[in-house]
């Protein structure tokens, strides 16, 4: 594997081509408009409806990375199978993981979606803790993408995509409660968290166990993912969701909070995973907790909500190039061994 195509070049986009292209592959970023000229890889302006135009870019290239909006996916990862390419992806979207599951089943390629943070790297701290337990019986998933420095009573800042944000806090959230797997309500299972002496809420959101529940149930009795934010927040979006029917208006819901919430440079990526169980029969609890901040990659100053998601797909695509992960099939994150990940020269960037 070694050329490959970045769909989207956004801030995420255009960083994880960057790093791609610091890592040796040779890349071709494809987007609807311009880009930076002084970008160190190809650029290609084209439009997606142009189904034969990206089949022709899929045919010449060894695998392709979405770093598009959710709803695009599908279609994308169809031509990918159609081309025998492996593909990646950043999303969240339950329905369309299921839909990439069953290409999987038929694909010359490795089909791998939600190798973002969460799901993605969440999930290989998550699965590298069950891993240390004899006996785990819970594994608790949280990771919050916040700005620093929050103003107003949302304390928050739409560093990443409208939509997806809406997405999860709209869709149902699958858990394992009990040995029983169940689907839960978003926005709901509120907890505090103390990090660093610094208090957050945590509550559920859809999406961030990525494969996990279909992996632990039966192994482990309790898994469930929630997001983080600063307190109030939830309130007020359940508030604006359901009190005021936007659930409805999902589109116009994202255009009115980043207009009000506009993205910030100074942000703040919280992890926070804690697993319980047995080992030589003495109950122990285990946790990864960090706190990532923005940091200098290829030569600029990047949020951390780019270079953790960034950084997260381009270092399991440096290990499918080296051998170090299956090149076909289905990719699961928790099947990503955690030492290897911050091993590659990307997924260091996690240790530092």
């Amino acid at each position: 594997m070694k050329k490959i195509i970045v769909l989207g070049l956004g801030k995420v986009g255009t960083l994880a081509a960057e790093l791609l292209h610091d890592s040796g592959f040779e890349v071709t970023g494809i987007d609807l408009k311009q880009s930076n000229s002084n970008l160190p890889f190809t650029t290609k302006i084209l439009d997606l409806n142009s189904t034969d135009g990206i089949a022709v870019e899929f045919g010449s290239h060894d695998a392709v990375l979405s770093c598009l909006p959710f709803h695009l996916n599908v279609q994308l990862a169809e031509m990918a199978h159609q081309a025998g390419v492996h593909y990646f992806d950043l999303t969240e979207d339950v329905p369309t993981t299921k839909a990439i599951i069953d290409l999987s089943k038929t694909s010359k390629g490795l089909m791998a979606p939600q190798c973002g943070l969460a799901p993605g790297f969440v999930g290989i701290v998550g699965a590298d803790l069950i891993e240390q337990f004899d006996d785990c019986r819970s594994c608790r998933m949280r990771v919050g993408a916040l700005p620093q420095n929050p103003t107003g009573l949302m304390g928050y800042a739409f560093n990443w995509s409208p939509e997806g944000v809406v997405n999860e806090y709209l869709n149902d959230c699958e858990v394992i409660e009990g040995g029983e797997r169940k689907w839960v309500s978003a926005m709901e299972w509120l907890e505090d968290i103390y990090i660093d002496g610094i208090k957050l809420e945590a509550f559920t959101t859809s999406g961030g166990l990525g494969t996990m529940c279909d992996t632990y149930l039966g192994k482990v009795d309790n898994i469930d993912y929630k997001t983080m934010r600063y307190p109030g927040h939830v309130a007020l979006m359940n508030f604006f969701f359901h009190e005021l029917l936007m659930r409805d208006h999902r589109t116009e819901a994202g255009e009115i909070l980043v207009k009000a919430k506009p993205p910030v440079e100074d942000d703040v990526v919280y992890v926070h995973v804690a697993a319980e169980g047995t080992i030589d029969g003495r109950l122990q609890r285990k946790e990864f907790v960090r706190g990532y901040r923005p940091i200098e990659v290829a030569g600029k100053r990047r949020t951390a909500i780019s270079w953790t998601t960034a950084g997260s797909v381009v270092a399991i695509i440096e290990m499918v190039r080296d051998g170090k992960l299956p090149n076909s099939g289905f990719l699961k994150q928790e099947d990503v061994p955690l030492n290897s990940f911050l091993n590659t020269s990307t997924g260091s960037f996690y240790s530092r």
